[in-house]
């Protein structure tokens, strides 16, 4: 028997059905959260990409009518398909929002349906050096960024947190700067900026990756094609989230 909604059939083999496996307190504002699958994953995964957490049904009345109240996007940590598993680090932004609340309350044994990664935010293969620059939400994309890269590889950068109880451990042997905004705004961040103008780099002919807050994004461009020459098809930038806006990426 065919289905009756011919939409639902065609993203169906883009969905996982999974459960929590774990969840941990990493900083003060970010949490990890372990999801198995209940099926063997076999999708194709570049580390950067994404994933999207169904936390209300999209194809219901409700998601229909509101579509920015249904998904939630969450870079991938770790893929582990050996395990059936992906793991993610969420950052628990202040607010009431779903996404919020989903990783606040999530529990082993939970179900969550998610669809498969998304996303064109990797690394830039044959670079001579890779340059990452964002705060606490771009670091849950730049540790499997990194990772990747190997230990051969030149990585520079700067990782912005609130303090450093904040601090995202990233993968080694790569260590990015680490400045504190203490207080001091996420958006259009003057900390992050600060410190990107004072960091000495090799030239412009590595590759850039920037995420985070919307208008530091655009901010910490600007300088390096303004300031430092960098031509724009070498910066990658993903924007995860401004001030009052939902569901931005």
């Amino acid at each position: 028997m065919r289905s009756r909604n011919p939409l639902a059939g065609a993203l169906a083999r883009y969905i996982v059905e999974a459960r929590v496996a774990e969840t941990e307190q990493v900083t003060p504002t970010m949490r990890r959260i372990r999801l198995t699958a209940t099926q063997p994953l076999a999708f194709p995964y570049t580390p950067g990409q994404h994933i999207r957490v169904q936390i209300n049904d999209p194809l219901s009345v409700r998601g229909i009518l509101r579509p920015a109240d249904t998904l939630r996007t969450y870079t991938i940590w770790e893929y582990a398909p050996e395990e059936a598993a992906v793991e993610l680090r969420v950052h628990l932004y202040g607010g009431d929002g779903i996404g919020l609340r989903w990783a606040q309350e999530a529990r082993p044994g939970d179900p969550v349906t998610f669809w498969w990664p998304q996303s064109d935010f990797f690394t830039r293969d044959g670079a001579p050096y890779h340059l990452f620059l964002g705060e606490e939400t771009a670091g849950a994309a730049f540790g499997p960024m990194i990772r990747t890269l190997g230990a051969s590889a030149r990585v520079l950068g700067v990782l912005e947190s609130e303090s450093p109880e904040h601090d995202l451990p990233m993968p080694g042997p790569h260590q990015l700067r680490r400045v504190h905004r203490r207080g001091a705004p996420a958006a259009s961040s003057a900390t992050l900026l600060a410190a990107l103008t004072g960091l000495d780099l090799p030239g412009n002919a590595g590759a850039a990756y920037i995420a985070g807050e919307a208008r530091t994004c655009q901010l910490l461009r600007d300088h390096l094609v303004r300031q430092r020459n960098w031509p724009r098809t070498a910066i990658k930038v993903k924007p995860f989230w401004a001030p009052g806006k939902k569901g931005l990426h």
